[in-house]
């Protein structure tokens, strides 16, 4: 199931984080935290997926980050959405709408 997990996660990855990003201001570990609650449990995005795509998404323009220290006095980077992040978002929705209808339709022929 762990490899299940896995491979659904790499084609919805980005937009995942990009979702949780746009409820507001967070930092790399509570996106992760985030994710595995909302999805309760079916997400869990190990720090060696969850970073590199932070880094690409931030590379593409589509999330900006910004060192904060927290109330502990540890630094932590905190990312938010980007106008074209919010763009790209509603574009890899309307995607993910798409792809879902036409796999429905396909798993209904087997009914």
């Amino acid at each position: 199931m762990a490899k299940e997990k896995t491979e659904v996660l790499k084609g919805t990855l980005d937009m995942l984080i990009l979702t949780v990003v746009a409820l507001g201001p967070i930092h790399g570990y509570a996106i992760s935290q985030r994710l595995q609650q909302i999805s309760k449990d079916f997400f869990q995005v190990p720090e060696g997926s969850l970073y590199p795509a932070l880094h690409r998404l931030e590379d593409r323009g589509w999330l900006q980050a910004k060192w904060e220290e927290t109330d502990s006095g540890r630094e932590v980077k905190v990312y938010t959405l980007t106008r074209t992040g919010r763009r790209r978002l509603g574009a890899e929705m309307v995607n993910w709408e798409r792809l879902s209808e036409a796999v429905a339709l396909i798993l209904k022929t087997a009914e």
